[in-house]
């Protein structure tokens, strides 16, 4: 059995000097726990594999971005499984067939009173994105108009998740505070 700061030491050696004894003795350790974990949530054994060696591959690639002050190895990883079940989750939500009842929805056109008010909204939103500071602004950006989620923001950004999250939250407060000084009615 290893302990916490052993295993924090593992993760310190593959980030710092690409340590395969060290990772092989991580893999070892926590491949079949996160494996079984990934089971507990009714995966496939085939695609919890994969998820597994995942959150490996990323242990591997990522060590560096281990933070022993915020948190264990082992939640670490165990984070690193959830996320990447979820992403997958919302990969297979996305991928559903289409039906022919999706295929005759009517495109229905814009009246013309409609299309100015789309494009009074518009500009007041891409003002209310001015007011916003920069590393806010970013991750919006990366959130909804690339369709990053919040974990592939934090990988893609350096920034730890909850950062990304809060940051996130604080740039919606202040977009609906903007919005509503210009009297733009909030969709809720």
């Amino acid at each position: 059995m290893t302990s916490p700061e052993q295993f924090a030491g593992l993760v310190e050696a593959v980030a710092s000097r690409r340590d395969r004894v060290a990772f092989a003795q991580l893999f070892d350790y926590f491949a079949p726990r996160i494996h079984a974990y990934l089971l507990r949530l009714r995966l496939d054994p085939i695609v919890a594999d994969e998820l597994t060696q995942d959150v490996m591959s990323t242990l591997w690639q990522k060590a560096a971005l281990f933070d022993p002050g915020k948190s264990s190895v082992a939640t670490w990883l165990f984070r690193i499984a959830r996320n990447r079940r979820i992403d997958l989750l919302r990969r297979e939500r996305d991928d559903r067939p289409v039906d022919d009842k999706t295929l005759n929805i009517p495109d229905p056109a814009l009246s013309p009173d409609d299309s100015l008010d789309a494009s009074q909204r518009e500009k007041l939103i891409r003002g209310a994105l001015d007011v916003l500071p920069r590393e806010q602004l970013e991750l919006v950006r990366l959130a909804f108009f690339d369709g990053l989620t919040h974990s592939e923001i934090a990988d893609r950004t350096g920034v730890p998740l909850g950062t990304v999250k809060s940051r996130l939250r604080l740039a919606f407060s202040r977009l609906r505070r903007a919005l509503d000084d210009e009297g733009v009615e909030s969709a809720e």
